[in-house]
């Protein structure tokens, strides 16, 4: 059997394929970015056609990157964006309506009527996340009600929900399965982590029908065999999960303690804790970590809404730079003495203040303030609000101050970036020599399945480090540099 293995890694702003080759490394690529729609304030949709385009494209140009056929492929792995929503024509596999995007922040205001009525302590104890517009029930309840005839449909069984996962395994094995795997089902607001099954109770207090929902598998399980019509082979769907805990299992995470951070749109990062449900007191969220072998692991996870997307912003919105790639080396050349804050609640606040309504703000702004000191700006916040995380996980848990950060995510290619986190959080960050770990996670687990990559053990022996990061900044430095943070946060959430 050949060792090839396709992933799938299915993003925020871009879809991605990736052939890994017996030795785990890359021999060809396929990436599209496609069209984000923000209908109102707060709102993001994206077409889930449009995505199911991108993944087929994709792969066939990583396939004639790679010089290899449909057949030469032993299976394929999924990854994506996660709690980003899709419902769908049971029959005909239309969606509905377009995608909700997991930033879209719509249901404000439904989350705080279900707070008001004293029921997140529930929602927290049996799924380990917060009620925030960020996490997928509320989004499908929103459209059970807004889209004339739904619920009734959904009712009599003729609609599918999934979050992207479930969406494009539906549409690779041509409508024959509907499923998804634990780490997606554990972010949706309706899976009970302690149970490991849907909760009926959460069900039935957003009011949402079961028959709508996708069967859970492991992360490394049977999801059924893509259509030969689409590439020219039957090709096994062996492995799935969320993009974070894809991106865990590819940094080889696996041991109680070790910790990741990923870089992308936004930053997410996740703290392995065994077999050990962590509930939080300092508003982080407990997930399931992936499932494998039957053995579940847990995590606490900290979740920032805008890492990558600031420098976006800087290159979309306001037209300051031309790619994100400059961002690093502008913030070199910037004032050294600048104190620019930029708070990216372009999207609210994630973790841990968790302010939906929260709008991006930047402060300490002079008459010397120019594109250098805006481009540091929106790097350094990436660096102090993962400090935030940590500091919140210690408090939860007991992790050490020197715990090793591995990262990973477009934004860690930055040195710049990774000597500042460094310095700030006063750790060492460890980057990989593959920075493609998300897709390397969901391509192990579908290797692994498939039985022609190695173990846990084994692949965790092949982590390879590139760089390590080691703090240099001075104490006084690194307290007046957070203390300013903090006035600029404790600013936006008052304003």
């Amino acid at each position: 059997m050949s060792a090839n293995i396709l992933a799938v890694d299915q993003g925020t702003t871009s879809t991605r394929a990736i052939i890994f080759n017996g030795n785990m490394r890359i021999s060809g690529i396929g990436q599209e970015e496609f069209t984000q729609y923000f209908p109102k304030n707060g709102w993001v949709e994206h077409d889930a056609n449009e995505i199911w385009a991108s993944v087929v494209s994709t792969i066939k140009q990583a396939l004639k990157n790679a010089s290899l056929n449909a057949s030469e492929i032993a299976a394929i792995g999924i990854t994506n964006q996660r709690e980003t929503i899709v419902l769908w024509d049971r029959k005909t596999g239309e969606p509905i309506h377009k995608a909700i995007v997991w930033q879209d922040r719509r249901t404000a205001k439904m989350c705080e009527a279900l707070k008001a009525k004293g029921l997140e302590p529930l929602f927290t104890k049996k799924t380990g996340l917060l009620l925030d517009p960020y996490f997928s029930g509320t989004k499908i309840a929103f459209l059970l009600d807004e889209v004339e005839g739904l619920r009734e449909r959904s009712n009599n069984g003729e609609i599918c929900f999934g979050t992207i996962d479930s969406w494009l395994i539906y549409k690779l094995t041509g409508g024959k399965v509907h499923a998804t795997d634990i780490t997606n089902a554990s972010r949706t607001l309706l899976f009970n982590i302690e149970q490991k099954k849907w909760d009926n109770e959460l069900l039935e207090i957003l009011n949402i029908p079961k028959q709508i929902l996708p069967e859970v598998k492991e992360c490394a399980d049977d999801f059924g065999i893509c259509d030969k019509e689409l590439f020219g082979a039957a090709i096994p769907i062996l492995g799935v999960a969320g993009d974070q805990h894809a991106a865990t299992i590819g940094n080889a995470c696996f041991e109680k303690g070790m910790m990741k951070a990923t870089y992308g749109t936004g930053c997410f990062a996740l703290l392995n804790t065994g077999a050990e449900i962590v509930p939080s007191k300092n508003r982080l969220l407990t997930t399931i970590a992936y499932q494998i072998d039957g053995k579940v692991n847990y995590a606490l996870e900290g979740s920032i809404f805008i890492a990558g997307a600031a420098v976006q912003w800087l290159r979309d919105g306001l037209g300051i730079i031309k790619s994100a790639s400059e961002t690093g080396e502008l913030a070199q050349k910037a004032d050294s003495n600048s104190n620019v804050y930029f708070v990216p609640a372009l999207t609210g606040l994630g973790a841990p203040h968790w302010d939906a309504n929260a709008r991006g703000a930047i402060y300490g702004i002079t008459r010397d303030t120019g594109v250098n000191e805006f481009a540091k700006a929106a790097l350094e916040a990436v660096a102090y609000q993962t400090n935030d995380l940590l500091e919140a996980m210690k408090k939860d848990w007991g992790v050490e101050a020197k715990t090793v950060l591995r990262v990973d995510g477009g934004m860690v290619a930055s040195n710049w970036t990774m000597q500042f986190l460094s310095d700030v959080l006063h750790a060492p960050v460890d980057r990989p020599t593959i920075l493609e770990t998300t897709a390397l996670g969901a391509a192990w687990l579908a290797g692994y399945r498939a039985g022609v990559w190695t173990d846990m053990q084994g692949f965790a022996k092949q982590w390879k480090l590139d760089r390590r990061f080691e703090p240099e900044m001075s104490a006084q430095i690194r307290k007046q540099k957070i203390s300013g943070w903090q006035d600029a946060i404790e600013r936006t959430l008052t304003s």
